[in-house]
């Protein structure tokens, strides 16, 4: 048996694991590694996943190990496993498993794509922070008024208790306090539940294909990251971000989810020239789809016109996702209030945050263990504001002890009749109109 590291962040590593080196004899697992999520290693792939090859679990590393383990274990194979960084990153990878003495893999949709009994429409994107989860709500909403039963999957962000978290089915508010969500857990679960979708998610997504269908007309994929879905799609839709052209190519696997695509938004397109290079860029790697340019607009709770504010962003956008401007500062901007910087107020991990990231004045909303989470409420509290502008798709009132006010911005997707046009066309397509 060859000996393999599935290299991850808890999520896509997994899938990997269960879809393709499980039941191979000729492979056995002897490690996972961790990278992107804090406090997600040092944990074990339970047995009860693992399956009977691995009685006592497979162990996950940080990723800082890698090299070591590669040697220590003499392992053959490596699996790449995560999403959301350049080709740069992932060809520097390569190398160093090289280096180390083992070979190095990608397995694309073909090898880990599950099959549905319902159809399916995936909504993936470019980059983290593109607008993913705003086209979700938007698709979701529209196939509901049709009349047809929906309910949205999502990409995993299984970061507690792997065995409980093997399938997870939130349909209330209260099912997120039951599951010990993180924040941005949270941030994508929130949005659809107050629309009154069910949402599932967590580990083993033959089980959670299984139980969504039993409870839909139509299956909705809502992607992690920049990741291809975990599922075969009768309807791909693959936003890509109007402020950041060129990224649609030169971030793994965004190329995937272009090919693959049957509908390329491109949202928040503020620049006709950007628009034209994203346009000029989707079609080197698919030139059958249909291009149409989105957009969605900011709503706030109220007004913040001449206020002192904080604003407070989606936290993985600001992260790895790499966005500079997200809802918070935009709103900020355009009502014409005062942003306090947070790197002013930051402590502990958040201002490791802010350091790592290079971010700018917007707190980020982390939240993925307890330490974490007092560290943002110290930050926020800290601040010398008149307000919190928060928009994290998360009620952070709710998780935190805030004391003061918080306003709240969100991005919400305007009627658009191509998207309209495409989506009904799928559903006749498949008898269900």
């Amino acid at each position: 048996m060859k000996k393999v590291i599935i290299m991850g962040a808890g999520g896509r590593d997994f899938h990997n694991f269960l879809t393709f080196f499980k039941h191979k004899e000729e492979y056995e697992v002897v490690a996972f590694t961790a990278a992107q999520v804090p406090g997600i290693s040092g944990r074990t792939f339970p047995p009860s996943l693992a399956g009977k090859k691995y009685p006592e679990g497979i162990p996950i590393f940080s990723e800082e190990k890698l090299v070591d383990l590669i040697k220590q274990e003499k392992v053959e194979l490596v699996n790449f496993a995560y999403s959301d960084v350049s080709n740069e990153y992932v060809c520097f990878k390569a190398q160093e498993c090289l280096g180390a003495g083992a070979d190095f893999l990608l397995l694309g949709p073909e090898s880990t794509m599950l099959e549905c009994s319902k159809p399916v429409i995936a909504v993936t994107g470019t980059r983290t922070g593109v607008g993913k989860s705003t086209v979700t709500r938007y698709v979701a909403k529209l196939v509901k008024s049709l009349g047809l039963r929906v309910v949205v999957v999502r990409h995993p962000m299984p970061y507690g208790d792997l065995e409980k978290q093997a399938v997870q089915r939130f349909e209330k508010l209260e099912d997120l306090d039951s599951a010990e969500c993180t924040v941005e857990e949270r941030e994508e679960y929130e949005p659809l539940i107050r629309e009154g979708f069910i949402v599932f998610a967590g580990v083993d997504y033959e089980k959670i294909f299984e139980k969504a269908c039993e409870e839909a007309d139509v299956v909705i994929w809502d992607g992690g990251n920049n990741d291809f879905p975990f599922v075969k799609p009768g309807f791909w839709i693959t936003v890509a971000d109007g402020s950041r052209q060129g990224h649609e190519l030169s971030y793994y696997p965004s190329v995937v989810n272009l090919a693959n695509s049957d509908l390329v938004l491109i949202n928040k397109a503020d620049d006709l020239e950007k628009v034209k290079v994203i346009e000029e860029n989707v079609r080197k790697v698919n030139k059958d789809c249909k291009i149409t340019v989105v957009r969605s607009v900011l709503k706030t709770s109220e007004s913040i016109k001449g206020k002192k504010v904080l604003v407070v962003e989606d936290g993985p956008s600001l992260t790895h996702g790499g966005v500079k401007k997200a809802a918070g500062l935009k709103a900020a901007e355009e009502q014409e209030a005062i942003v306090v910087d947070g790197r002013d107020f930051a402590v502990g991990s958040i201002k490791h945050a802010f350091e790592e990231y290079g971010i700018d004045k917007a707190v980020p909303a982390l939240g993925y263990y307890g330490k974490q989470l007092e560290d943002l409420e110290e930050t926020i509290n800290k601040a010398d504001c008149d307000l919190v502008l928060s928009s994290s798709p998360a009620s952070i009132e709710k998780i935190l002890s805030i004391n003061k006010p918080v306003v709240r911005v969100s991005y919400e997707m305007e009627k658009n009749d191509e998207v309209d046009s495409a989506v009904v066309k799928f559903l006749s397509q498949q008898g269900l109109l």
